[in-house]
């Protein structure tokens, strides 16, 4: 495979295809050497082999005239096949196709009906008589995460087990970075396992909350269940904000975070070397954590630090009551007092409290699967990224690369070439990486069926025109976290945009992914353009206890920054009050 930009062959069985999801682990286009050898690589075949694992078909049903049956690029862009995901609804029993639709899509319009593509062999009573085991056994009645405890382990080895890659030959560095591909293919399995596990878990207290008549509580019964690890860095980079905020770390923090890990590294003073031990010792926890951190050529906090600092940075000027364990422990307190109000109803009917206390344990234990099994890949993910860049890094310095980066521009079979003739690829990695950085000023259509459209027909960030909210005018979402707060919209498209967020703020983005979980520290409340129950951004604003509403279409075109807002998580509607 070396054609580029990557439009992958579409299905003509399973003719749905959506950026939902997928656009918050990979919103920009994906790298040559990421699709070839790295992320779409194993991820495809992992999500195949997770559906059979699920027992609601077998690996005959996938289309054969096409390379990619789950996740095809188009344009370079990622994107799911929403036909098997509603297929996936369809064949598990009590969950259906309208379910997994309100999952990833929430009310967005425009979305074509189940019924448009419904094929004769959809439903199958015999493997929806499976796919009840599976639920039955492996969802509603499992007790642990042993598998993703145990892939946890795995990472964790293979990271301390690491070479030093700058002592590798090239050829050692590439057989490092193609070394992993069953591992990838088994991680993403389980992760994708773990990410169906939680849509049937949260789709089951939907319905229970409804059917009492207080379906307004289904969000706020998987709020605050902790050990969720997207989580962590926030509470680590708070840990290290509390030591910023006054005395010698501080004054190195007030001369800006540019340079800063520098400044800190030079200083003999006990207070900044006691706190840049802690810093290091957080920076090698979460090295592979940044943004777009799925893609190879992404930069992290372990390649570059200030990306965290400049959120540590950020975190110094919120008040200790807003600490992350404060807000924490009063989502656990929602959370409990909605269970109790939902045993009280259900008293009297013994069926359905059994029915509500298991689902009530798989949607929380799966949550919690999904965070650590996407936190695990992406661990593993970072150990492709460094030999490569190491790779790059030597290309750069003996001028066959403009920078080391543009290794990421190569096809994984294109890899023994050039070893043998770095040279003879300048022009081509040269060229690859002109158009894919052009690449980020298409707007990926968010629904493609059928063939997808070409490029010249797409749509370009830079020429699109937003209509500006008047003030009195509501923009209706999804519910991601129940609440209600006022504030000023801080507008970021970037979480290492330099606009600071003040604390109290209305975070409003795009999409988020792992890396501006610590900006919602700061945040009183969160609003995204794109997103879904089980999204990122909803998991992590029920943790943290803070109002979010996902799904507003175009909120970051439409509020304008610094405008004052009404964020309602329960209402899911985001009011502008104030230009």
């Amino acid at each position: 495979m070396t054609d580029w930009p990557i439009f992958d062959k579409p299905s003509k069985t399973f003719p749905l295809y959506s950026r939902a999801n997928v656009g918050e682990i990979f919103p920009d286009p994906i790298s040559p050497l990421n699709a070839s050898a790295g992320f779409q690589a194993y991820l495809e075949p992992g999500w195949e082999d997770a559906f059979v694992a699920c027992k609601v078909w077998d690996h005959d049903l996938y289309d054969k005239s096409v390379d990619r049956n789950v996740l095809p690029a188009f344009g370079s862009y990622l994107y799911i096949n929403m036909s098997l995901m509603r297929l996936f609804g369809v064949r598990v029993p009590g969950m259906g196709a309208e379910a997994v639709d309100l999952q990833y899509f929430g009310d967005m319009p425009g979305i074509p009906s189940y019924e448009s593509e419904k094929r004769d062999f959809d439903e199958d009573p015999a493997f929806s008589a499976t796919a009840g085991a599976w639920l039955m056994e492996e969802v509603l009645l499992a007790k642990d995460l042993a598998a993703y405890d145990a892939d946890r382990a795995e990472i964790e080895g293979i990271r301390a087990g690491r070479p030093e890659v700058s002592a590798l030959s090239d050829e050692d560095l590439v057989a490092r970075l193609l070394s992993f591909g069953d591992i990838q293919r088994r991680f993403f399995k389980h992760h994708i396992e773990s990410s169906l596990k939680s849509g049937v878990g949260l789709g089951a207290i939907a319905q229970l909350a409804a059917a009492v008549g207080r379906p307004e509580l289904a969000l706020t019964l998987v709020s605050g269940i902790g050990d969720v690890d997207s989580a962590g860095p926030s509470n680590g980079m708070w840990a290290l904000s509390r030591k910023a905020r006054t005395g010698p770390v501080a004054a190195l923090f007030d001369g800006g975070v540019s340079g800063l890990y520098g400044r800190l590294a030079e200083s003999t003073d006990p207070e900044v070397v006691a706190f840049r031990a802690e810093l290091d010792e957080f920076l090698a926890a979460w090295d592979f954590r940044g943004p777009a951190e799925w893609e190879l050529r992404a930069l992290t906090w372990g390649l570059k630090p200030e990306l965290a600092l400049s959120t540590v940075d950020r975190m110094r000027g919120v008040s200790d009551d807003e600490a992350p364990s404060v807000k924490g422990a009063q989502r656990v307190q929602d959370r409990e007092a909605a269970t109790k109000t939902v045993r009280e109803l259900l008293a009297g009917n013994e069926e359905a409290s059994g029915q509500f206390e298991v689902a009530l344990n798989a949607a929380a234990l799966w949550l919690r699967g999904r965070e650590r099994s996407r936190t695990t890949s992406a661990m593993l993910v970072h150990e492709l990224r460094l030999p490569a860049l190491e790779l790059g890094r030597r290309g750069a310095a003996a001028g066959h690369l403009d920078e080391a980066k543009q290794i990421f521009m190569l096809f994984a079979d294109e890899l023994p070439a050039y070893l043998n003739d770095p040279a003879s690829f300048t022009e081509t990695v040269r060229a690859r990486e002109k158009s894919y950085v052009e690449l980020f000023d298409y707007e990926p259509p968010f629904v493609v069926v059928g063939e997808a459209p070409p490029l010249s027909e797409w749509k370009r960030r830079s020429d699109k025109a937003h209509t500006t909210a008047v003030v009195g005018e509501t923009i209706q979402g999804v519910s991601g976290c129940t609440g209600v707060t006022r504030g000023r919209a801080r507008v970021l498209t970037d979480p290492n945009d330099p606009s600071a967020l003040e604390p109290g703020e209305i975070l409003v983005a795009p999409i988020t992914d792992p890396s501006w979980t610590p900006l919602f520290v700061a945040a009183s409340a969160v609003v995204v353009d794109v997103g879904a129950p089980f999204s990122h951004a909803a998991i992590v604003s029920r943790e943290l206890g803070i109002p979010c509403v996902v799904s507003a279409s175009d909120a970051t075109g439409r509020i304008p920054d610094g405008a004052l807002i009404e964020v309602d998580g329960t209402a899911a509607t985001v009011t502008v009050l104030e230009v």
